[in-house]
This record gives structure tokens, sequence and C-alpha cells, in this order.
């Protein structure tokens, strides 16, 4: 019996996924909700489904390439004013929570802090090239400048 699972069932199938299953099994998995019967109309709407998903990917990814040019332009340097000693070591660090909001504060362009590649907090004043994650496959390069306050 052809299945669509309506969520992930371990060993069997993911949400969306369209397989061919024992009737037995089948019964078992409508029943409890986790898939519905493949008929030729629920197969019609998953593919409906599929193509609305395409699109709001590809959307997305436009969106983030457009985004990218603008992040990579060399007038876009994210400058952070923060308390320094002698040695130009920072009191404290600049995480990527700093990173983010300085971004929007600046620039205006909103990104995620958990999408900044930030391996260690800066604690150095200095120039640093940062990687961000737009979307899957879309990386940006930016330019943070710790100057002291």
């Amino acid at each position: 019996m052809k299945v669509i699972f309506t969520e992930d069932v371990r060993g069997k199938g993911k949400r969306g996924q369209l397989k061919e299953i024992p009737d037995g099994y089948a019964n078992f998995l409508i029943k409890n909700n986790k898939a519905k019967a493949g008929t030729p109309q629920a197969i019609s709407q998953l593919k409906g489904q599929e193509k609305a998903e395409e699109k709001k990917a590809a959307a997305l990814k436009a969106e983030a390439v457009a985004l990218k040019t603008k992040l990579e332009d060399d007038k876009t340097v994210v400058e952070i004013k923060s308390k320094a000693g002698a040695d130009s070591r920072l009191f404290g660090s600049v995480p990527s929570k700093q990173i983010a909001q300085a971004l929007e504060k600046q620039f205006g362009y909103k990104v995620d802090k958990r999408k900044i590649d930030l391996p260690e907090p800066i604690r150095a004043l200095g120039y640093r090239n940062l990687t961000v994650q737009l979307a899957p496959g879309v990386d940006a390069k930016i330019r943070v400048h710790v100057v002291e306050q």
C-alpha cells in the first residue's frame, strides 16, 4: 500500500515521503496519524507542496545573494567600540551577538547571531574577517573593526 508520511518514522520514512509499505503496517500508521493513504489526490497535493517549498527556497536564496553583495561591499565595515588596556587587549570580549546588533544598527542588515562563524569571542583591537552563513550554500564575508572607546 502506498502511504505519504506526515511525520518521521524511524527506519521507515521521513515526513513528506511517498513509500510502498505492507498493508497492516500502513493501517497502523494511518490510524496513529503518522501517515495518510497515497491516493492520486494526496500525491498531487504533495507535489504541489514540494513545488511551493522549492519556490520559497529559491526566493530565500535570491534574497541571501542580494544581501551577500551588500555585506561584502568595501564600505561595509562593522565598527564596534570597546574598552581596552595598554596592550590593545579588550576588557571582556566581543561575542557574535554584539556583532549582529552592530551590523543591524549601523547598516540595517538583520543577520542571525548563530549564523556568524566566530570560533571564539574577539579579545583584541583591530580588524577581523568573519564568515556569515546567509542561506545553505550562500556565505558572505564581513569585516569587523574593533576600536578603543
